[in-house]
């Protein structure tokens, strides 16, 4: 997987066209401008420090959050080509100001590498208010400063002998004009780092934050086993971890997974150390390599008679934590999208599908006991999703679809529309709040289903106890599209599903119960963005009547703070304690007319953080929820001990797994 004969010298740095439009359209290059692509700053340069670790060079990668929130990352590589470049300028001054230009182009430099083309750091310097690059290289110590977007302030600083270990160290400041915000979460960053070093098992990631002086070192000499032992941790597991690692056609391949009691298959995907958060061709691969390998194994031992059909690749993979990895050479490495986000390089999927049979046929025959108990399960998982495929095709006609209508008598207030494309779904809290929904809903597209009580925790429940719900089952078959495996994202009865609750801890805790069973058996609804939240407003000012009457609405003690210095005195303030308290005017104006209203998309930024997050907070095991709380959560007691109020320390955990809901849409998004 090293090499360490390659050449990265000035010679090896090729430029294929000048850095434009940037700063105008960051968005091709980084994804967006919000806290995801501030983020996703830090990774490019991160990522070519890694890519000197692949290359076997450097065995630490240091990342500090600086009080003013720049960002320093070094590594302890080779240290950038400090000499001049054949175009007559320094080359460093062309890797971090021309897009294009880097050493990842031929294998010479580089086997096999994670960044898109070499392109990150010049775009992350286009995308800062200022850059210093510091570099040591055999010995001598060379430094530039680069301001407003990348633009040099004088030239590369030969800084001479030092005794300095050789590597590259980038400082960066993220321009304010282009990003929302500037402000780096560190939970965010630590997991990357965490991610990075189970990918790099030898490899130390250090993560500092001058803010808060917290401090984090992570390293795995068991790689990606420990990543998969991280998945699963806080479930009860049925299988050891299983590792498999070969090599076909010149594709490098690594693969750990471990089975869980659970219902979900939890797999992540990487090419060169970049998560495929969209999977490809590698995914596809492991996926034909495991029903493959599983259906032979069951026929082996009799477990699938002769005529049986063969287990579903969703049955073999139910309660399944995986981890692929592999390192694709640049010369075959092909990314569907500017993100990376989904491989498209077909060889992968013949290479990934070889080595995984091979050695999971082998496992599968040496592990007797626990191959048919993992076959059984897979067979009861096709038993729960034929059932389920039956009660969805009977749902549409006969005696189902009666106790569908049944069911649904008395709580659904559809939409006319017969569009799905355009028609909305409000899961109200209480019928009070269902009455006011209804009477203000635009009833062409905006369908009502009031919830009575607290929905079942589907994290704790067996799949049995959820099927037999009532109110689950509402859900189920006014969304329409099945449940778990045999969930259609392309027939849901509606685009947006949209989850309106009291603005308390009640509200809050039904809004995590449903988004629990969405994440865990309707994911496709989150992962396509169908699933948002509504946040009504907890302040209404008035002041005046008639026609000279103001009214205004606040959804934070800031927002009506504002207000108040706004309207002065002589006005009235209303506090919301529920939605049951507005009238249908009101929950029209500001929850549910898509001109003035304000949604929350739900999304999963981090796949495995969201894993975790549901399992901790969700899940039947205490120890490992008192902990999160007890390290997240501030409590405000009064005097006899009770709870007066709850923060959670947002700096923390505002971007974690199912609770990134941080994409705020109005107008109609």
């Amino acid at each position: 997987m090293t090499n360490k004969k390659n050449t990265y010298d000035d010679s090896a740095i090729q430029v294929l066209e000048g850095l434009e439009a940037v700063r105008k359209r960051p968005g091709m290059y980084i994804g967006s401008t919000d806290a995801r692509g501030l983020h996703h700053l830090v990774y490019e340069i991160v990522d070519n420090a890694v890519d000197e670790a692949l290359a076997g060079f450097g065995k630490e990668v240091d990342v500090t959050i600086h009080a003013d929130n720049s960002i320093t990352v070094r590594d302890f590589g080779r240290g950038m080509p400090t000499g001049m470049h054949a175009s007559g300028i320094p080359t460093i001054e062309v890797i971090l100001t021309v897009l294009h230009a880097g050493g990842k182009f031929t294998q010479d430099t580089y086997k096999t590498s994670g960044g898109l083309h070499g392109v990150g750091s010049s775009v992350v310097n286009a995308l800062s208010s200022w850059m210093v690059a510091h570099v040591v290289r055999d010995g001598e110590a060379f430094e530039e400063r680069f301001e407003n977007g990348g633009h040099p302030v004088g030239t590369l600083k030969d800084l001479g002998p030092t005794k300095e270990h050789d590597g590259t160290t980038i400082s960066f400041k993220p321009d304010p004009t282009i990003f929302q915000t500037t402000k780096f979460n560190y939970d965010t960053l630590a997991e990357r780092l965490r991610e990075s070093a189970f990918l790099l098992k030898g490899v130390k990631f250090i993560l500092n934050d001058e803010r808060t002086q917290r401090h984090d070192e992570f390293l795995f000499e068991d790689g990606i086993q420990s990543f998969v032992a991280y998945l699963n941790e806080g479930k009860d597991t049925l299988s050891d971890i299983m590792y498999f690692e070969g090599e076909r056609d010149g594709i490098q391949v690594e693969f750990a997974a471990q089975y869980n009691d659970g219902y979900s298959e939890n797999t992540i995907s990487f090419v060169n150390n970049v998560r495929t958060g969209d999977g490809g061709s590698h995914e596809v691969g492991m996926r034909s390599a495991l029903t493959k390998a599983f259906n032979d194994y069951a026929r082996k031992v009799k477990l699938l008679k002769e005529h049986a059909k063969n287990l579903d690749g969703s049955d073999v993979r139910e309660g399944l934590s995986a981890v692929l990895s592999v390192h694709i050479p640049e010369e075959l490495l092909q990314f569907e999208g500017q993100t990376k986000g989904k491989l498209g390089t077909p060889q992968a999927r013949a290479a990934v599908d070889a080595v995984i049979y091979e050695q999971l046929s082998f496992y599968l025959m040496e592990q007797g006991e626990t191959a048919q108990m993992l076959v059984r399960k897979a067979l009861k998982a096709r038993e729960a999703r034929e059932a389920a495929r039956k009660a969805r095709e009977a749902s549409r006609s006969g005696k189902r679809k009666k106790k569908a209508e049944g069911l649904l008598s008395g709580k659904l207030t559809p939409a006319q529309s017969k569009n799905p494309a355009k028609n909305e779904l409000y899961l109200v809290e209480g019928d009070s709040a269902g009455g006011s929904a209804k009477q203000g809903r635009d009833r062409k597209f905006q369908a009502i289903l009031p919830l009575r009580g607290k929905v079942l925790n589907t994290q704790k429940a067996k799949l049995e106890e959820i099927t037999k719900n009532e109110e689950i089952n509402t859900i189920i078959y006014t969304v329409g599209a099945g449940v778990g495996a045999d969930f259609k994202v392309e027939d849901s009865n509606y685009d947006k599903i949209i989850i309106m609750t009291d603005a308390d801890t009640d509200g809050a805790h039904i809004q995590i119960l449903l988004l629990t069973f969405f994440y865990r058996y309707m994911r496709p609804l989150i992962e396509a963005g169908k699933v948002y939240i509504a946040l009504p407003p907890l302040y209404k000012l008035q002041k005046g009547s008639g026609a000279k009457t103001k009214v205004a609405y606040a959804w934070t003690d800031e927002e009506l703070a504002a207000e108040t210095k706004a309207f002065g005195k002589g006005f009235t303030l209303q506090r919301f304690k529920g939605l049951g308290e507005m009238n249908a005017d009101q929950l029209w104006e500001t929850t549910m007319n898509p001109e003035t209203r304000t949604l929350i998309r739900v999304r999963i930024d981090d796949a495995a953080l969201a894993e975790r997050r549901v399992t901790t907070l969700m899940g039947d095991k205490v120890a490992p929820r008192r902990e999160w709380i007890e390290k997240n959560v501030k409590f405000t007691m009064a005097d006899d001990g009770s709870i007066l109020e709850t923060k959670t320390d947002n700096h923390r955990v505002e971007s974690v797994g199912v609770e990134l809901i941080n994409q705020q849409t109005k107008k109609g998004e």
